[in-house]
Formats: C-alpha cells, structure tokens, sequence
C-alpha cells in the first residue's frame, strides 16, 4: 500500500513538473509552428490519450469484475462439492469432509497472505496442491464402490469443478497487459501535461488552479486503472468478496 501511494505522488509530482518544463518552452523558446499546427498537434496527443485511458479503463474493470466472479464461483463450487459428498459410503465421507475443510482453509490462508508473506503463500500453495490429488483420489475410490455412474459422474464433477476453479484464480492473478501498455501510457501522459504546459505559457501567472487540477485527474484516473489492474495492492481490493468462502468454510463444520 505505502509503495502504491508513492507511485501515484510520484505521477502527480512528474507530470506537474512537465506543466511548468512546457510552460518554460513556450516562453522561452520560440518556434516557427502556427498556432493552429500547434493546436491539431495537441488534440493528436490528448485524442490518443484519451483513446489509450478509455480502453486501459475497460480492460482493467472487466478483469476486476471477472476475478469477482471467480471468488463467487469458488465459494459455489466448494460448498457443491460438499454437499455432494452425502451420496458417497458413510465410510468414505468423513475423511473426504476433512480434507476438504483442510483444502478451504487453505485456500483462505493463501489469498490473506498473498502480497504479504510470500513464504506463507508458498506453504499454502503446496498445501492446496496436495489435498487436490489426494481428494481426487479418495473421491474416485469412493465414487466407484458404490457401483453408481450418477454418483461417479456428480462427484467427480464437482471435485473436478472446484479445482478447476482454483486454477482460473491463480490465472487471473497473472492476467494483466503487457508492461509496453503501462510504458506507453505513461510516456502520453507526460507528453500530454507537456503540450498542456507549453499551451498555458503565454499567461503571465502560473495556472495553478488549472495545472494541479489536470494533474490530479490524470494520476487518479491511472491509479484506478493500474488499482482495478491489481485489487489485492492498492485502494480498491477485492479481500471483501473473500468473506463469501470464509462463510462458506464456516457451514462446512
């Protein structure tokens, strides 16, 4: 958190910095360009900008959402695959409910240390991958002494669902744009406050109102885009929708 809010100072102070460089040039160095070349340049520069922000925007909240999704999605399948467990042997259930309990834990021990202790996350992550292959053979086991392809079929299923699921979280933690993008936007954005400073340079006084206020609009807006981008590091987390498997790790004593 402490590292992400630098980051957004830092932005904030850059493209400030870029405002009075632009400002200076203007004063100070003259040019051959027309006004109106200069102006057809400048909305080049602000039209790509905006173009760039709007699609980073839509890309980074339609990720959010889908890892919002997942988190719903894992809750649903392991309480499914819980339930489903009472079609199996009496004998077969009660270490199968365990490890599963075992497995949820686990899976909630991960997410709270992502980020935070890497050690931790690792540990955990061993943890889920063993009891995967360990329900998955018990549950087999299970499936086929009770001579049912129902039972062997919506068993399975349900394993084979949960675990699946788990993977698609882990893919969506790595799924991001490529740092280029990142790169990219930030060479706009500096280029933009730039053009922006060299267009205020024939006022006498410094714009203040007018410099802090378009840099403060363009650092939230790509703070929020690289937050969406990653919701388990900034200001905007999706640690609240984990509540819905720590519920459901609660129904399953």
């Amino acid at each position: 958190m402490g590292i992400f809010l630098e980051v957004i100072l830092t932005l904030m102070v850059a493209i400030v910095a870029c405002i009075e460089i632009g400002r200076h040039l203007r004063r100070h160095v003259r040019t051959d360009k027309t006004s109106s070349e200069l102006t057809v340049i400048d909305g080049a520069i602000f039209g790509l900008l905006g173009l760039l922000l709007a699609f980073a925007f839509a890309g980074a909240d339609s990720r959010f959402e889908a890892r919002r999704q997942l988190i719903v999605q894992e809750a649903n399948d392991i309480g499914t695959a819980y339930q489903r467990l009472d079609l199996l042997s009496e004998e077969a259930q009660p270490q199968l409910r365990q490890d599963m309990r075992d497995y949820t834990d686990a899976r909630i021990r991960y997410f709270q240390a992502l980020n935070i202790d890497q050690e931790a996350t690792r540990e955990a992550s061993r943890q889920i991958e063993r009891l995967q292959q360990k329900m998955w053979k018990e549950a087999v086991i299970a499936a086929k002494a009770t001579a049912s392809p129902g039972v062997l079929t919506l068993v399975l299923g349900s394993i084979g669902d949960m675990t699946s699921t788990a993977t698609k979280r882990s893919a969506a933690l790595q799924t991001h744009p490529p740092p280029t993008i990142y790169l990219l936007l930030l060479i706009l954005a500096l280029a933009s406050a730039l053009v922006a400073g060299h267009g205020m340079g024939d006022t006498v006084r410094r714009p203040f109102l007018h410099t802090i206020v378009y840099a403060l609009a363009l650092t939230i807006t790509i703070s929020v885009i690289v937050d969406l981008e990653y919701p388990r590091a900034g200001l905007i987390r999706v640690d609240r929708y984990d509540q819905m498997l720590i519920q459901q790790r609660s129904s399953m004593n």
